[in-house]
């Protein structure tokens, strides 16, 4: 078994990072600020490429799959005499894949950041907020136990704080950090309830011990029973309210499309291809306990993100802000990856539907990172998020305009790209589950295609908008970062994944089921040529079919009033029925008590401060007073 105790560094390199350009980037050219977060996530990629190489290659054994690895460990804090809270590294198919992931999409954001940022005052506190971020992240996927994962759960939420509200000075800004802390706080307190349960019903934090087939925390089953389910059926269902706050889960998505306001290569970063899908990371590192433990909690798991998939996807098909579409689009992505962990079993063909939820996590991290980072340079050359500015790009930037067509065509679905292997084995394994998810998926293939191709013709086709300079294509640190990225969209989906991520760790055989594909690929191209007979040259169908559909169009485009709902449960009801009885009872009651003891003891105080008058002639009056008293009591009483 090879040595993983290097691995260590692959998070703690950008904590350095970030605690070097946090206390000394202001002393820094903005170059040499960027040069150090860069070479910082460049070093933890070519770590994160070793490990994947050297444990896809040498810890397969014929007949076991692959092992699971703590390459560190300690002991942080002691609860009882069998439950404690460790940190550590744990290297197995699902961290390695995911520290691919991470570190690429994050080393291509620093580069491509260098030009994005260029002359921003704040240059040096970006790039410590990007390392920050990276190292929170990696934790999260290395924790060895799930605690060890909440403390990073949370770092990450702070990090995304951050970099949502980092324009502080813009009040929209602001407002939408504070929003996306906020809800993805009280979707953590869910996780964190869930935790506790889970640890009091298998008496472990620990992944290896809880995800053992033949371990204790499976084969009890769950314990006790409550409306019908199990504990540990309830403690993974608050687990996964976690994981659906930080995946943008309908109904605790809102955050997501605000958080927009943050620079674009943090949209990119954070809200496309890493902290967005830490949620279906949660559930895949969980899965044997859900799978063979608790399925009625999986269940949970694959219909919200069913409904999630289509409910985005329809906003989506709306909105005319650049990067609020592709939010939408990557909430819908993730209800696909949610659903098809719903929907698996463990083991064998069973697991289909957790292999392809990875590997559509791997390959929508590479095109989603190109959508959002395009986006980023047809902004930086127009000024605008709004696709109705837009038009005619495609002779201004030719190098944004192709990758961004690749990305497109890569998202819809189109072979050989890559979103086609791991969308189809969705389709799949939703097929042979449950034919009404299936049926909703196939709809959400067609809806995918045609909105991208709509915001795809809106940007680079029609007419010049009459810009007030001419556009021009991003530098080379910008460009370069979008090559890369769609080398990865067109063939990452060539990789053999049924043989590194499985649901048991075995190979898997899989084959194309063209009575899927075949119908999958159609129905992408059909959206594809609505969106180009709409789109492609200005007419007017779209407002034929706004008309048409005039209140779903509405509803849809002020994305079914969720925010609307949301203020009217806060302020109506939580602040009018809750907080405002509440702010009562403290000013009146609590406080009212607390003022009342205060006020007896005030006057009782003055009334008897005149004993310590300093008269000799009182003290002694006082003093025979009271003994002839208490005598008279005593002869009185006995």
């Amino acid at each position: 078994m090879a040595d993983y105790t290097y691995t260590l560094l692959i998070p703690l390199i950008p904590f350095f990072v970030f605690l070097l350009l946090g206390l000394q980037g202001h002393k820094m050219k903005p170059f040499i600020a960027g040069l150090i977060g860069t070479s910082g996530l460049g070093i933890g990629a070519i770590l994160s490429y070793a490990t994947a190489f050297r444990y896809f290659v040498s810890e397969h054994v014929a007949g076991t799959g692959y092992t699971s690895i703590k390459a560190f460990e300690v002991t942080w804090l002691h609860l009882t005499d069998k439950l404690t809270i460790n940190l550590g590294v744990l290297i197995d198919p699902i961290s390695v894949m995911m520290l691919v992931v991470i570190t690429t999409v994050s080393l291509m954001v620093h580069i491509y950041s260098i030009g994005y940022m260029k002359g921003d005052p704040g240059f040096y506190r970006f790039f410590s907020f990007l390392s920050l971020f990276s190292f929170s992240m990696l934790g999260l996927v290395l924790a060895t136990n799930i605690f060890q994962m909440y403390i990073f759960w949370e770092l990450v939420g702070v990090s995304s704080f951050l970099l949502i509200g980092y324009y502080y000075e813009k009040p929209s800004a602001v407002a939408a950090s504070k929003k996306a802390f906020i809800v993805t706080r009280f979707a953590d307190l869910g996780f964190l309830i869930g935790i506790l349960m889970l640890s009091f019903t298998t008496g472990t934090f620990d992944f290896q011990t809880l995800t053992n087939p033949a371990g204790p925390a499976i084969a009890s089953k769950g314990g006790a029973v409550f409306m019908g389910m199990s504990l540990l059926a309830w403690s993974l269902i608050l687990i996964f309210v976690g994981g659906a706050g930080k995946s943008a889960m309908f109904p605790l998505h809102i955050w997501l499309p605000d958080a927009m306001e943050g620079p674009t290569p943090v949209s990119a970063l954070i809200h496309a291809a890493t902290m967005v899908v830490a949620g279906v990371y949660l559930v895949a590192r969980l899965f044997p306990v859900y799978a063979l433990g608790a399925p009625d909690a999986l269940h949970v798991v694959a219909w919200v993100g069913g409904f999630s998939s289509i409910f985005a996807a329809v906003i989506a098909c709306t909105q005319t802000d650049i990067k609020r579409i592709l939010a939408f689009s990557t909430m819908s992505q993730i209800g696909y990856m949610m659903l098809s962990l719903g929907v698996s079993g463990f083991g064998g063909e069973e697991g289909l539907g957790f292999m392809a939820s990875n590997f559509h996590l791997f390959t929508h991290a590479m095109f989603k990172a190109l959508l959002f980072l395009g986006a980023g340079a047809v902004i930086h050359a127009v000024h605008t998020n709004e696709i109705t500015g837009m038009g005619g790009l495609r002779k201004y930037m030719p190098f944004t305009h192709i990758t961004f067509l690749i990305a497109c065509i890569t998202i819809a679905g189109i072979p050989p790209f890559s979103a086609f292997f791991s969308k189809d084995e969705i389709l799949v394994a939703a097929f042979h589950s449950n034919k009404l998810l299936f049926a909703i998926e196939f709809i959400v293939a067609g809806l995918t295609a045609f909105y991208m191709f709509r915001l795809y013709y809106g940007i680079f086709w029609g007419k010049d908008r009459h810009y007030h300079h001419t556009p021009h294509e991003a530098p080379y640190v910008m460009t370069v970062p979008l090559m890369v990225l769609a080398f990865g969209s067109i063939f990452a989906g060539f990789l053999p994944f049924h043989n590194l991520v499985t649901s048991d760790g075995l190979p898997l055989e899989t084959h194309t089921e063209w009575m899927i594909a075949i119908p999958s690929v159609l129905i992408g191209l059909l959206g594809i040529i609505i969106a180009t007979v709409m789109y492609k040259s200005e007419t007017a169908i779209p407002d034929k079919v706004a008309g048409t559909l005039k209140h779903l169009y509405k509803w849809a485009h002020r994305k079914f009033y969720m925010d609307e709902v949301y203020l009217f449960v806060t302020r109506k009801i939580i602040y009018r029925y809750i907080s405002e009885p509440i702010a009562w009872f403290d000013r009146h009651i609590i406080d009212g008590t607390m003022n009342g003891i205060a006020g007896v003891t005030q006057y009782t105080s003055v009334a008897i401060k005149e004993f310590q008058s300093g008269k000799l002639q009182q003290y002694g009056y006082v003093f025979i007073s009271g003994t002839v008293i208490l005598v008279l009591i005593f002869v009185y009483l006995f």
